[in-house]
């Protein structure tokens, strides 16, 4: 069976977030902590970590797909949560690691936003992107299908005032069809 180029692209990302979140996973199990959890509400998929732990606090700034923590750590961000909570890069977060081995993160600093308007395009890797400013700035998966976005749909993304960005936070989407 042959898949058009869309849908192959579409399944090489989702397969990228799919690694991503295994890494997520993988990762709260080396740390002992054992637990993840979707951003907004803790909640424990893998178990609790060890009895009398206290929990952890960590802050970081978001890259567009992670959260850099200031211990030199990487910690990825679920990509349901930044999409939904709109965080761009370069946003200050707040990682809490429970006592029960949750992830919960907040955001703590936003940094200012502009706004660009462009084409929703897709790479020859299946990456998502917004073509703006000269520049095809990359989209969050979880961003495309929760606005059900096609190719050469219109959105409109948050960028940071100040710095070159790579990512952009989803804001709006105009559907070819709603022109």
């Amino acid at each position: 069976m042959q898949l058009d180029p869309r849908t192959l692209a579409l399944i090489k990302q989702r397969l990228d977030e799919a690694e991503r979140n295994i890494q997520y996973v993988r990762q709260a199990l080396e740390d002992g902590e054992g637990g993840v959890g979707d951003g907004g509400a803790a909640r424990s998929v893998l178990g609790g970590g060890p009895p009398g732990s206290s929990e952890r606090i960590i802050e970081g700034v978001f890259d567009g797909q992670n959260m850099q923590g200031n211990d030199g750590e990487e910690y990825p961000v679920p990509p349901n949560y930044a999409s939904k909570s709109k965080i761009v890069e370069g946003d200050v977060l707040k990682l809490t690691i429970g006592t029960d081995g949750s992830f919960t993160y907040k955001q703590v600093g936003p940094v200012e936003r502009r706004r660009a308007v462009g084409p929703l395009v897709v790479d020859d890797q299946g990456n998502f992107g917004v073509q703006a400013e000269g520049k095809t700035y990359r989209v969050l998966l979880a961003s495309v299908t929760f606005y059900k976005a096609e190719e050469g749909d219109e959105m409109t993304v948050l960028l940071p005032i100040n710095g070159d960005a790579e990512w952009g936070a989803v804001e709006h989407v105009i559907h070819k069809g709603d022109k």
